[in-house]
């Protein structure tokens, strides 16, 4: 499986200038997200390890689990964690014609109010991501992968991706998915510990 866990400059600089891959701050702060739920079991465990912790993330949501899930959903925004749109079916931009993948993300607004896009496997066209920019989308990227999607690896390991390519303004990568949750639930709570531990601040987009 083929992925990068860490950004490099020089890639960001390939891809269209308007979307987000980090936070500018000379804090010791990062910006915790995850991606594919709502799920009634997986995202209701990330949402009780970040209330017991006092901790806010963003959520980029796939329509259709919001459509089966309304309630976790609901307890997403009543918990007052920040929310994004994730495309409907979670489209590859890259294999999608672009009228197509406009539509899926505009029916995906139809239950997610929000601004914030994630595009799926981090795949979209310059012309997607220009016609979003246009009308007042920020397009949220990456700077941190924990791979939790990744079957052939451990959640420790998923923990030190996260640990050894973070710094001040990082944007974290997890999934409160079925295929990512054997190791994001050992992964989650190791960081959260680390980041108590070196005085890190864990905050929403």
């Amino acid at each position: 499986m083929a992925y990068l866990i860490s950004i490099p400059w020089w890639l960001k600089r390939l891809h269209n200038k308007g979307l987000i891959w980090s936070r500018s701050t000379k804090h010791k702060r990062i910006y915790l997200s995850f991606d594919d739920g709502p799920h009634p079991t997986i995202t209701n465990f990330v949402l009780d390890t970040l209330k017991e912790n006092g901790i806010k993330a963003t959520f980029f949501c796939i329509g259709d689990n919001v459509l089966k899930y309304p309630e976790t959903f609901d307890r997403i925004v009543k918990e007052q964690h920040s929310i994004g749109n994730h495309t409907h079916n979670h489209l590859n931009g890259w294999k999608t014609d672009n009228i197509q993948y406009y539509k899926n993300i505009l029916q995906a607004a139809k239950h997610i109010p929000s601004k914030l896009f994630r595009p799926p496997y981090g795949k979209i066209k310059p012309t997607q991501a220009n016609y979003l920019l246009k009308r007042g989308w920020r397009i949220i990227m990456w700077n941190s992968l924990s791979a939790d999607f990744d079957t052939s690896i451990d959640g420790v390991t998923c923990f030190n991706n996260v640990k050894s390519t973070m710094e001040n303004g990082s944007i974290v990568v997890f999934h409160d998915s079925e295929k990512a949750f054997d190791r994001m639930k050992i992964a989650l709570p190791l960081l959260i510990q680390y980041c108590k531990e070196h005085h890190y601040e864990i905050r929403a987009l």
